[in-house]
């Protein structure tokens, strides 16, 4: 599904914003925060990411858990924000101890303020500190263009829905193999079945797709996925596995630091 407004992304302002973004890529990758923090600075307002403050009450145990997962996952999660990654796994450690998700060890992130330019969603194995995949993403055509700016859980708004998800079974539709989601968070994605918030395969989250228009295009408020990924990511996050899509303002009752220690020291990452 192709809109509007992708044609902008082809000018010569585009290509200068993508060769900016290419900076803070290999910054982050390469780089300490502080340099990153540099050229971020240097870039216009609407790339500009929302800072993300550490959570004030989460115990040391568990930020040096996330820590050292940080480290293991290596190169390929050089761009997911350890912020993000320490609030997903919280949420996880509170979902596992509250048995709301199921499958052990494996957690899928997506930073949906990243620009779907770049690959934003991450499929880690918690336990052996692998990211078993690393994907584009799409965010729903009411929430933004390059950037989501605006998110709801309202019927039709046809915007992604931050917070925690449970993944459900699968079925077969008119993208082909799908996964079901359970928005686990009141008020802000707990219309997702009702919504048919699904992860799906799409042409607009192609790599050519990517390549020809400098962005990925827009769902309806699926996080849908590149066509040659979508089974192998479906698949690696299984049934009763936890979602989390971060992005800016979102709150959520599972980021209880105190939870989150008690189900680390008794079960760790499983």
């Amino acid at each position: 599904m192709l809109l509007a407004g992708l044609s902008n992304c082809q000018s010569s302002a585009g290509e200068a914003i993508a060769e900016q973004q290419s900076a803070v890529l290999s910054a982050r990758a390469t780089t300490t925060d502080s340099a990153v923090a540099v050229v971020e600075a240097s870039l216009p307002d609407s790339l500009r990411l929302t800072p993300i403050a550490p959570l004030p009450t989460l115990p040391d145990s568990v930020r040096r858990a996330v820590q050292n997962l940080y480290a293991q996952l290596g190169p390929e999660a050089a761009g997911l924000r350890l912020p993000v990654l320490e609030r997903a796994c919280v949420g996880y450690l509170n979902l596992r101890q509250t048995g709301r998700v199921s499958h052990p060890g494996v957690l899928a992130v997506a930073d949906m303020d990243l620009p779907s330019s770049e690959k934003r969603l991450w499929v880690l194995d918690l336990n052996k500190g692998e990211v078993l995949q690393h994907s584009h993403v799409a965010h729903g055509r009411g929430s933004g263009h390059l950037r989501a700016e605006h998110f709801s859980n309202v019927m039709k708004s046809a915007c992604t829905a931050l917070g925690f998800y449970r993944t459900q079974d699968t079925y077969q539709g008119k993208h082909g193999l799908s996964r079901r989601l359970r928005g686990l968070d009141v008020g802000q994605n707990d219309n997702a079945l009702r919504r048919y918030v699904v992860l799906h395969a799409a042409d607009y989250v192609s790599k050519q797709h990517v390549q020809r228009y400098g962005q990925a295009g827009y769902s309806r408020g699926c996080p849908a996925l590149p066509p040659d990924l979508y089974r192998a990511i479906i698949h690696a996050v299984g049934e009763g596995g936890c979602l989390y899509l971060s992005g800016p303002g979102l709150e959520s009752k599972w980021l209880d630091g105190a939870v989150a220690a008690r189900q680390f020291a008794t079960q760790g990452w499983k």
